[in-house]
């Protein structure tokens, strides 16, 4: 299968592209910087500038689309959520453009989203008919869900990623905590209450794979089917690593470092994989402390 990939040298993809080429695919990845991408993903995968130079994809026969700026590197002002909003959304449009432009288009779109799509629920078991709460991370990623349903057509299913926290060694989230916690300072934020949907890569990896091999449509939230509060979280990971973690981070402190992002870690969604697991995939990690045992090896 010819596969083209943007957001290629991102956490996922730098897992995905070569269990992709080891599967016999064809990859070509969309990156500003070649020879940093090809440093990053080495042989085997073919390296495009943009999509500039296209009409359409008619030598294509799945996009996987994992483009964005990082959503919590920066505080949300204004510019900010500018910025994090147009790197989804304009490039989503334009493969769905080129899709469109296709005379024999590729059969399937696989496109990002986040669990962030259903805002902050608390308690409530989110599968993927929950209706969401109305506030920035929905607004985001409701655009650009719809976006990536504008390629949907009797030529071309759209499938879309509504990730979780992937835990994924050298990278993502557990990277930005790791020097806290080994110094023996991490542990629970704010409450602790709040909902972590968490996933391990290799099951980000293989639910992609399997959406991209099975007739399959529609939004998948890509989670273990065990998400776990923020304290029991905190402990997995100090346990994980021979390291206390009781240091609660207030709430109060939280929120003035982060400003309106701080619903990134206060708030959660308690997600459950419920199409994924009805489509007959079937996970390698459940068990939390297994799952960072695996990636902190």
């Amino acid at each position: 299968m010819r596969i083209l990939i943007t957001g290629g040298t991102g956490l996922i993809g730098r897992h995905l592209v070569p269990r992709l080429l080891a599967l016999g695919h064809s990859v070509t990845v969309i990156t500003r910087n070649p020879e940093r991408a090809r440093r990053t993903l080495g042989d085997g995968v073919v390296f495009s500038k943009g999509l500039d130079d296209r009409r359409d994809l008619n030598d294509i026969d799945a996009v996987i689309n994992l483009a964005g700026e990082p959503i919590a590197d920066k505080r949300w002002s204004e510019a900010q959520k500018t910025r994090l909003c147009n790197s989804r959304w304009q490039i989503t449009q334009t493969l769905v453009d080129l899709i469109k432009a296709s005379a024999t288009p590729p059969s399937v779109l696989i496109s990002g989203s986040a669990t962030g799509y259903y805002g902050d629920l608390g308690e409530v078991v989110v599968t993927e008919e929950e209706p969401p709460h109305n506030e920035f991370t929905h607004k985001l990623c409701a655009r650009w869900e719809q976006i990536a349903c504008g390629a949907l057509s009797d030529r071309t299913r759209v499938c879309l990623l509504r990730t979780g926290v992937v835990f994924a060694p050298k990278g993502g989230v557990l990277a930005k905590m790791l020097p806290i916690f080994r110094l023996g300072l991490g542990g629970p934020i704010g409450s602790g209450r709040q909902y972590l949907a968490w996933i391990h890569i290799d099951d980000m990896v293989n639910g992609i794979i399997w959406l991209l091999d099975n007739d399959l449509r529609g939004p998948f939230n890509m989670v273990s089917p065990y998400p776990v509060h923020n304290e029991r979280f905190a402990h997995a990971l100090g346990h994980a690593l021979h390291r206390p973690a009781f240091m609660r981070a207030p709430a109060s402190a939280v929120r003035l470092l982060m400003g309106e992002s701080s619903v990134l870690v206060l708030g959660g969604q308690r997600a459950l994989p419920k199409r994924l697991e009805a489509s007959g995939f079937g996970f390698r990690w459940y068990d939390l402390d297994e799952a960072l045992a695996d990636v902190l090896r």
